[in-house]
């Protein structure tokens, strides 16, 4: 088995997740860690044992022989070292959303095509056991033909205090943008990504800007607070399917939610916990799996993503799919700001 040359490009918190995932799977080897901030940069290399640190991706890409990166920046610098990384030759796994909008995702798309190299989204929520165990039943049949789903990415309060996560420049949005985009993708995928047709919305910012607001995840400058704190959506597919889809960082509820919930014509289900719900003889029935195999997801999707580069694809997380995601997302902001329907 060839061993796959990894490099790293942003040695931020959910690099680490990255490299987490790479340490457990087998022949992989991670050689090249680049950060804008050297010492970040050799901290983590430090860490993990690579070798080799660079503050530039593009000197990195020309001087290592690499089969694969992760791009793991924020939102705003996706777009560019993707694009380069398909340019070299090189495959890249990049962290979730696909880029600050639609526009930058096609380029990226429209780069990986003609580059003939994979292009990876780490939408890992579709690797959670659970919901891969959830696919095999809806692809069996068990739920019919889906017809409505709801899908939630809720916190209570969980604005996070760190990063550029509050900034609309660097991130392109909030909870929408940063959480719900996760749950989108698993109910696109849950669904067998029918064709979304129209997008209606609105977005809300009633805590960010907003002093002494309980802050258990760090506190933050409402002066800088420039996205929203929750939104929600709907979205009408061609197969005459409905989807909703609420996310916040902060909303007074009465507990986190992260769930996505599918109403078909012979079942339904949720996601969080596990469940299906069926009618059988007239009685209505509950049902749910006694063993759920433990496993992270981040790991499963890189072990999905060595195995498709040594196959010769498909990505098990298309750009392409990922793009519709961000279509979506972007749908739903203009109509925050337009107040009308919009279609896609």
């Amino acid at each position: 088995m060839k061993t796959l040359r990894v490099g790293i490009i942003g040695t931020g918190g959910i690099a680490q997740t990255h490299l987490e995932g790479y340490k457990h799977t087998e022949g992989v080897e991670v050689v090249a860690a680049c950060d804008v901030r050297e010492q970040a940069a050799r901290e983590t290399a430090q860490k993990w044992n690579i070798p080799c640190v660079y503050t530039d991706y593009r000197k990195m890409l020309k001087e290592q022989k690499l089969d694969l990166v992760s791009v793991a920046t924020p939102n705003a610098f996706h777009m560019a070292p993707t694009v380069a990384a398909l340019k070299a030759g090189v495959h890249v796994l990049c962290e979730k959303p696909i880029a600050m909008n639609a526009r930058e995702g096609a380029i990226m798309c429209a780069a990986a095509k003609k580059a003939r190299r994979i292009l990876d989204i780490g939408l890992n929520c579709r690797f959670i056991p659970g919901n891969q165990m959830l696919k095999k039943f809806i692809l069996s049949g068990e739920l019919g033909r889906i017809y409505y789903v709801r899908v939630q990415a809720l916190r209570r309060r969980g604005i996070p205090g760190w990063g550029v996560f509050i900034r609309k420049d660097m991130s392109g949005g909030g909870p929408l943008i940063d959480i719900g985009v996760h749950q989108l993708d698993l109910a696109l995928w849950l669904m067998g990504h029918p064709e979304p047709v129209s997008v209606t919305g609105n977005a809300y910012c009633v805590f960010g800007k907003r002093k002494n607001v309980f802050a258990p995840w760090g506190e933050w400058d409402p002066r800088k607070y420039t996205v929203e704190d929750m939104a929600a959506g709907m979205v009408r597919f061609r197969n005459g399917a409905t989807l909703t889809l609420e996310a916040s960082w902060a909303a007074h509820i009465e507990h986190d939610v992260w769930n996505v919930s599918l109403m078909g014509t012979e079942g339904g289900a949720s996601t969080a916990p596990l469940r299906m719900f069926k009618e059988r003889k007239k009685t209505l029935l509950d049902v749910s799996p006694a063993q759920v195999p433990d496993a992270k997801s981040h790991t499963e999707e890189i072990r999905a993503l060595a195995r498709a580069i040594r196959a010769g694809g498909p990505a098990p997380v298309p750009g392409e799919q990922a793009l519709m995601v961000t279509r979506i997302l972007d749908g739903i902001y203009l109509s925050a700001k337009t107040g009308r329907e919009v279609r896609l």
